[in-house]
């Protein structure tokens, strides 16, 4: 049940490379998260460059820098992945977009946040993922 955000400088990916980036976040979820196939709820959100404000080199290694490419992948889900799971799915997003579109690593950005299901509605007002015997 992730749901995915995406922003992006807005001249700096076509159509065709962002349903790239698309498929290739959600097929790294489905193989590192588990999900199913058919979860599959992303939003891609372009910014002016001029609107996005970040240090070239916090926390990267070897004098490395972020360039005004980057991009920040917000993902939002349920509880329950381990350490390694989060890990592996972040280096999964980066070595991908990297190889087939030449970002830079370093301007790829990636936060996880995760939700209890009980806040979850895929439409028509219900709770999907909570057991209605549970709200009881």
């Amino acid at each position: 049940m992730p749901f995915v955000n995406v922003y992006y400088s807005e001249y700096q990916l076509n159509d065709k490379e962002l349903k790239k980036v698309s498929n290739f976040i959600h097929q790294s979820l489905i193989q590192h998260f588990h999900i199913p196939k058919d979860d599959y709820f992303q939003l891609f959100l372009p910014y002016p460059p001029e609107h996005f404000f970040y240090d070239s080199q916090y926390l990267l290694e070897n004098g490395e820098k972020r360039t005004d490419q980057m991009i920040y992948i917000s993902i939002t889900c349920g509880q329950g992945r381990t350490i390694q799971q989060k890990k592996r799915l972040y280096q999964s997003i980066s070595e991908g977009l990297h190889t087939d579109l030449a970002i830079s690593t370093n301007n790829i950005f990636i936060t996880l946040n995760e939700t209890p299901l009980e806040n979850w509605s895929f439409g028509q007002g219900i709770a999907q993922m909570v057991n209605q015997k549970e709200e009881k």
